[in-house]
């Protein structure tokens, strides 16, 4: 089966580690133009722009001209399918989460118990 274009949804936009920095850069500091972005992450300008390009065909991200440069924001909500996805394993982490938690208090030693002693 044909791999899918990275442009064609935002799993397979996303799939990309650097669009998922850029992601997370936006999401702490919106309206960055891509010169910001680009000292942020250290990645050359052109494949940020790049980058930035696929984000926007999914509309992860928009852009808009201020000056000579572009600025872009963070349009989070086109993230909720993934969002909504990841959910449903929830459960399973919690249950983790619980069955780790016992553990550590069957194993956890008596003396975290007690009050310590203090020489005087």
């Amino acid at each position: 089966m044909p791999r899918a274009s990275t442009t064609s949804d935002v799993y397979n936009a996303i799939a990309e580690p650097r669009r998922r920095q850029i992601i997370d850069l936006l999401s702490r500091r919106p309206g960055l133009a891509v010169g910001a972005i680009v000292l942020a992450l250290g990645l050359p300008q052109p494949a940020v722009s790049k980058h930035l390009g696929v984000l926007r065909e999914v509309g992860i991200v928009s852009a808009k001209k201020q000056g000579k440069s572009r600025v872009y924001d963070l349009h989070p909500e086109q993230l909720r399918s993934v969002y909504d996805w990841v959910k449903t394993f929830e459960a399973h982490w919690e249950r983790q989460l619980d069955r780790i938690r016992v553990r550590a208090e069957k194993t956890r030693p008596l003396w975290i118990h007690q009050t310590p002693v203090t020489n005087r």
